[in-house]
């Protein structure tokens, strides 16, 4: 949802530009040499967990990773595990 909200944007400023208002979206992204709306996403999640795995993140954040064996998981096939 907040992608969409910057694509919005990143899309109506494109459009301000003189010299760009005759091309597509995607054309004046690519002459403006603009990342991807993929790329922003990938790069704002690594950039979380780089923060998480460093502890980076403030005193109150706390990551715990919990692994479950697939043998523990309680998937129940007609009365059987």
């Amino acid at each position: 949802m907040r992608y969409e909200k910057i694509g919005k944007k990143f899309k109506k400023a494109t459009e301000l530009i003189r010299g760009l208002t005759g091309l597509s979206y995607e054309e004046r992204s690519r002459v403006l040499q603009l990342p991807t709306l993929r790329y922003l996403q990938l790069r704002g999640d690594m950039i979380q967990l780089y923060k998480y795995v460093t502890n980076k993140c403030g005193e109150k954040f706390k990551l715990q990773f919990v692994y479950h064996s697939m043998l523990e998981m309680s998937h129940d096939t007609r009365g059987n595990k």
